[in-house]
């Protein structure tokens, strides 16, 4: 079982190499919540994201054969990077398995950083095979992105660092994919203070943790399906689902629309930047999705920040959608001039700002003497959506909502 002295002689071996994040207290976020909302961004990272803390680790522990030889690994993006600048920077070769989907961003940063990459597989697991098959045939060390002692000691660093940067924190709010990150953290603060609650968070669509300790036993999914690529696994390492099951107080779940709001929210309001699996903790939060008390100390991890380009405008998107700030109607209008006009001062008077207009008269969909019509606005809340909705309603306008 993983030990804080683990942990903290794994700080030793890889302070020079990794940088420790800030910690920031949220005004914002503690007055929507009602809560004490100190945010660790771990997004500040080197590579941007936790993972070259257990890389750094893993790799330093290397024997000078093993490092001769070089290392594979398989990842969906952060741990790519962590273990190619690890590797890197240990002047050891690394082959990075991605799966073929991978953000783009991803594969570049982890080829930046030294890595070769190779693509295979539509998913991590997939990736993760052919990796192992790689590393066997070429003698090669596996660096595990989760299920490794020394890989976990290294996650677990962040938990030190939570513990002396906010003393009085009551509960820790982690994100779950392989369940590295929270056995180590878990174990970090647990040492220090066993009445510090620790909160595992995954994303709906890739829930084994959840799934596994309800059960008793590790339950692997058929397919997973969720934004947060960065805990897409199917699911948890053995050797984290035991420290899970004896040091984690709780593990919720988020859907792919609260993770959305999340990453917005972040943005917006604390002006950082991160991907879907990094915002998963404050989403939880948000939506509430575990109980907690007023004023309570409560530290989401916000452990990555590597959102590829499209996919972040897809979520911002999302984000705005569920958060009433922007709307996507269709309606038709009879075909004569003056009718766009007319319909534009209604939103005008309701003061609906208008993204884009598409005015499509040759519409299969509609009669000959119809143009169909559709509108994305910038609204102010789901109450503004509501009154626009009716004005345009009661003005005898048939009205469709898109997105």
């Amino acid at each position: 079982m993983l030990e804080v002295a683990d942990i903290e002689a794994a700080r030793d071996r890889i302070m020079s190499v990794v940088r420790r994040t800030p910690m920031q207290r949220s005004p914002t976020f503690s007055s929507m919540t009602g809560a004490d909302i100190h945010l660790k961004l771990e997004n500040t990272q080197r590579t941007g994201a936790f993972k070259i803390r257990g890389a750094t680790n893993r790799i330093a522990k290397l024997s000078a054969d093993e490092q001769a030889a070089g290392v594979v690994t398989a990842s969906a993006g952060n741990h790519a990077q962590g273990v190619a600048l690890a590797a890197s920077r240990a002047g050891v070769d690394a082959t990075i398995v991605m799966p073929e989907q991978a953000p783009v961003s991803k594969i570049e940063a982890t080829e930046r950083y030294g890595g070769d990459t190779v693509l295979q597989g539509t998913d991590y697991d997939e990736a993760q095979a052919y990796a192992h098959q790689l590393a066997e045939e070429s003698r090669q060390t596996y660096v595990h992105a989760f299920d490794d002692k020394a890989v976990m000691a290294g996650q677990g660093t962040i938990g030190l660092e939570i513990i002396e940067d906010c003393p009085d924190v009551e509960t820790v709010v982690v994100p779950i994919g392989g369940g590295g990150l929270i056995a180590g953290i878990a174990t970090a603060v647990t040492a220090h203070n066993p009445d510090i609650r620790v909160i595992g968070v995954q994303a709906e669509g890739a829930a084994s943790a959840r799934k596994s300790l309800a059960s008793g036993s590790i339950h692997k999914l058929e397919t997973v399906n969720t934004i947060a690529d960065g805990i897409a696994t199917r699911r948890i390492g053995d050797r984290p689902f035991a420290v899970i099951d004896d040091r984690v107080d709780d593990v919720v779940t988020v859907t792919d629309d609260e993770i959305a709001v999340a990453v917005t929210y972040i943005l917006e309001r604390s002006k950082t930047l991160v991907e879907g699996a990094g915002a998963v903790a404050m989403a939880a939060v948000l939506a509430d999705a575990f109980d907690y008390s007023n004023n309570e100390t409560i530290v989401p991890a916000l452990c990555g920040g590597n959102i590829d380009m499209n996919r972040l405008t897809t979520v911002l998107i999302r984000g705005l959608v569920e958060t009433g700030r922007y709307l996507r109607i269709r309606t038709v209008l009879e075909d004569y001039p003056g009718a766009l006009e007319e319909l534009v001062a209604i939103l005008a008077d309701y003061q609906a700002n208008i993204y884009a207009i598409q005015h499509d008269r040759t519409s299969r969909t509609v009669e000959m003497n119809e143009a169909d019509v559709e509108i994305d606005l910038e609204t102010r809340g789901h109450d503004h959506i509501d009154t626009i909705l009716s004005a345009l309603r009661e003005s005898g306008y048939t009205v469709e909502v898109l997105v």
